[in-house]
């Protein structure tokens, strides 16, 4: 009974996100004492699918049908049941994106698996199998336990830390059986988010607010992200006023990111923004305003002008490198 685990690929590359879950897949193979096998929709190449065992996964089945380069809910939940029968796998997990969400509701029902979204741990399997949720935009935690057969689970961002080796993983080719039915829906265009680091990947983002006062200055935010190797992100009202596009949009109603340190340069801290990024690992606010309600959350504070303090930062940043 192994452990299966959707592995997405974006332009060629297994996404951090995904690397997370084989990591998550592998440790719950070891407390279920079996193996993790790695399912990837794609071949992006023989020496990347192997690399996929320095993150624990003993297994990688890739489908190279050409049809499966579209990211599609249906034949993707097709192909997904087939290699859980295939490798006799009674769990199956994701990590939390735009198409794992409905790929995995969908598979849970067609397999009959419990379901449990936005695991943020380990399962505890002692008596029974109970897992973590974050909810309420990560506000609170609840405890689940699955009792079907078959389970279905979709993890959060650093729900476990990879522990990278020098293992590979044996590589072999999937061809799922489907049908013409699962192609009902086709992609006709994709437009994506710009950016050298997309958010939802970011180990660290670098986020503005009104405070910058304008968007002649933003290279402050741009400048440091660069220095840090780190995606940028915005407040509501930044986007709202078109100084940022949309998509950098952090808060209830934009993104939800949970990188390792999350930078706010000018954001007060209304709790919409709280709810977007208040399950990152570490909190850094930078604003001149002492009883900004972000101080409350922060791990860190600076209480300066963002003007004096951002390019110090920088200037240290790349002292480093």
């Amino acid at each position: 009974m192994s452990v299966l685990v959707f592995t997405e690929i974006a332009d060629g590359e297994v996404k951090k996100s995904s690397l997370e879950a084989i990591a998550y897949a592998s440790e719950l193979a070891k407390i279920k004492n079996t193996t993790a096998v790695a399912v990837v929709m794609g071949n992006p190449g023989q020496e990347k699918l192997a690399a996929l065992g320095r993150f624990g996964a003993k297994k990688v089945l890739f489908c190279a049908e050409p049809r499966l380069a579209q990211a599609l809910i249906q034949p993707y939940v097709s192909a997904l049941a087939e290699a859980a029968g295939k490798e006799s796998a009674d769990i199956i997990v994701f990590s939390k994106s735009s198409i794992a969400d409905p790929v995995a509701a969908r598979l849970s029902a067609k397999l009959n698996a419990s379901l449990a979204t936005n695991v943020i741990d380990l399962p505890e399997t002692g008596s029974g199998f109970k897992v973590k949720r974050a909810i309420y935009t990560g506000k609170a935690f609840s405890y689940v336990e699955l009792k079907g057969d078959k389970k279905v689970l979709t993890i959060g961002k650093n729900a476990v830390s990879p522990k990278v080796t020098e293992d590979k993983a044996l590589v072999e080719e999937f061809k799922p059986a489907l049908s013409e039915t699962d192609f009902k829906v086709s992609l006709k265009s994709t437009e994506k988010a710009t950016g050298d680091i997309l958010l939802t990947e970011a180990d660290i983002v670098v986020s503005g607010g009104r405070g910058l006062k304008g968007p002649e200055n933003w290279h402050l935010v741009i400048d440091l992200a660069k220095a840090l190797g780190a995606a940028t992100g915005c407040s509501k009202p930044v986007s709202d006023q078109d100084w940022r596009p949309h998509h950098e949009h952090v808060g209830q109603t934009g993104i939800k990111v949970s990188p390792n340190i999350y930078i706010a340069i000018g954001i007060s801290g209304a709790i919409q923004h709280l709810a977007g990024v208040n399950s990152s690992k570490v909190i850094v606010v930078i604003n001149k305003d002492p009883e900004a309600p972000f101080f409350k959350a922060a791990d860190y504070g600076i209480v300066g002008d963002a003007f004096e303090v951002v390019p110090k930062l920088i200037a240290a940043a790349k002292a480093l490198k």
